[in-house]
């Protein structure tokens, strides 16, 4: 199994980082066919995903975002294509948001 360890700090503050990871988690869904579950919590939120050879976490909290993924045996030849995507995927998904806070 190889494993993906993606951290970003940010400073969207909690409300808005749930925003970016519901947007980060409809693309999950709708592109990548992944499965996504979220569990609030009071400081922090996890978003839990998984579909075929791949399930992790990502962690939502106020001032960053900590994602942890395993890929299984047959993903994990394409571990740094995935993880390339995951990263971009993010990066876009706040810079999305953070100039729209600023527009707001």
């Amino acid at each position: 199994m190889s494993d993906i360890r993606i951290r970003r700090e940010h400073d969207l503050g909690l409300q808005a980082a749930r925003e970016v990871a519901a947007d980060w988690a409809e693309q999950c869904r709708t592109q990548f066919d992944m499965q996504c579950t979220l569990l609030p919590g009071e400081s922090s939120d996890t978003v839990e995903f998984r579909r075929s050879g791949v399930n992790g976490r990502l962690v939502v909290a106020a001032d960053h975002f900590d994602l942890d993924a395993k890929l299984g045996f047959l993903l994990g030849a394409f571990s740094k294509t995935i993880e390339r995507e995951i990263r971009d995927n993010l990066d876009k998904q706040l810079a999305r948001h953070a100039g729209g806070a600023s527009r707001a």
